[in-house]
């Protein structure tokens, strides 16, 4: 039975592992954590590290002279794609090139190429010191973006104003870095929108497209918190037309033709502009349930069939229908978790697709500032927007999340 190697085997990749063994394929998946829920679903799994790529592949080296026959590797929700280019290539299957990864795993040269390309982006900067920031400033107007180049999940990414500690901030942005190194960008103000698409011989496909919720962005300043998503996006026809246009140019610019990248687009008064790509599939339940709740659509069977050589379906990533699905975050107040109420009252309601908390009683909550700070998640859905809107708005006014100080 053909195998497909799936990186890692936390939450965010159950959904994987589910879609590759319902098309028929042996599942072989890797995580350093031995408590990783996908173990128990896989075919097959070993402990090691997603990251390290030659303890990877002396694995694979000894596993696939087991006979297995490993046709495909695949990452979902990681921003690993360079390992999945590497195994891909030792393996001699299917996968984007190591260029193509690098350039997606490093914001400052993705933003490069993207701009020699004629793919339009926020003005960019590469930030070497605090004095460097400062020269900046005297030419920019606030406000601005600082991230470090190589991270996600808005670790290290803070919005500048003239009021904050910008010495400070340029420092700790710095010290998230993997490499240490630190960018600035214009911060565009507009719609920002997800995306998924599907690349294959250098044609995009984009069933994913949704609106990026930032009301919580003057709560948790300076940083840049997402509290979930929409669909579908209130967008006209013509300017979905504009921004799967610019990401099909992002993704060839990042020399993607088979595979799948994932867009982070703001739409403003003059057309789309690229913010980031990354060449994967998305974690954080876009490609899991906001896509296939909202249209039907599963783009990672799609993915999976890339990986492993085969052609996706077409007639498959055209959406069947066009409901309303809303995913949202729960922030509490810091301090230890005393006990949430009405999990079980929400849990009765067949329009509440997924609540997940990841903190237990007794566990200290701590003060939000990145993405991986947030205290759980949950989706409903409606047969429009607006009735997902007040579903989820039914969901916060009924859990309720109590914490004490410490």
């Amino acid at each position: 039975m053909d195998t497909i190697l799936l990186l890692g085997a936390s939450a965010d990749q159950l959904f994987a592992i589910r879609t590759a063994k319902a098309m028929g394929l042996r599942v072989l998946t890797v995580d350093m954590n031995p408590q990783s829920p996908g173990f128990a679903m896989a075919d097959d799994y070993a402990v090691v590290s997603t990251r390290d790529v030659p303890a990877l592949i002396d694995f694979l080296d000894g596993y696939h002279g087991n006979g297995n026959n490993i046709c495909g590797v695949l990452v979902m929700g990681s921003d690993i794609p360079q390992v999945v280019s590497a195994l891909a290539e030792h393996l001699g299957t299917p996968g984007i090139s190591m260029e193509s990864a690098l350039l997606s795993t490093h914001k400052y040269n993705m933003k490069r190429r993207f701009r020699e390309c004629g793919v339009p982006v926020p003005w960019f900067s590469l930030v070497n010191s605090v004095e460097d920031l400062h020269s900046i400033l005297k030419e920019r107007d606030f406000p601005l973006v600082i991230k470090p180049v190589d991270r996600s999940g808005a670790r290290g990414v803070f919005r500048l104003t003239e009021n904050d500690d910008l010495d400070s901030l340029y420092e700790e942005s710095k010290r998230i870095s993997f490499c240490g190194q630190v960018m600035v960008e214009e911060y565009l103000p507009g719609l920002q929108i997800s995306t998924e698409t599907v690349m294959y011989k250098s044609k995009a496909y984009t069933p994913g497209f949704a609106d990026r919720n930032y009301e919580m962005l003057e709560i948790y300043a300076p940083q840049i918190i997402e509290n979930g998503g929409w669909v579908p996006s209130i967008v006209n026809a013509a300017q979905r037309a504009a921004v799967e246009s610019l990401v099909e140019r992002a993704g060839l610019a990042l020399g993607v033709t088979d595979g799948v990248v994932k867009g982070d687009v703001v739409l403003t008064d003059e057309g789309p502009v690229m913010i980031e790509m990354a060449a994967r599939l998305s974690g954080g339940d876009f490609s899991e349930s906001l896509i296939p709740l909202g249209c039907g659509v599963n783009i990672v069977e799609a993915a999976i069939n890339i990986a492993i050589g085969r052609e996706p379906d077409f007639d498959a990533l055209k959406p069947k229908w066009n409901r309303g699905v809303v995913n949202r975050y729960f922030f509490p107040k810091p301090g230890r978790l005393l006990h949430v109420k009405g999990i079980d009252e929400a849990r009765k309601k067949p329009w509440l697709k997924k609540l997940e908390f990841w903190y237990q009683p007794g566990d200290i909550v701590p003060q939000v500032r990145s993405h991986a700070d947030r205290f759980g998640v949950f989706i409903v859905t409606g047969d429009t927007r607006e009735e997902s809107v007040e579903r989820a708005e039914w969901v916060y006014r009924t859990i309720e999340i109590v914490t004490e100080p410490v």
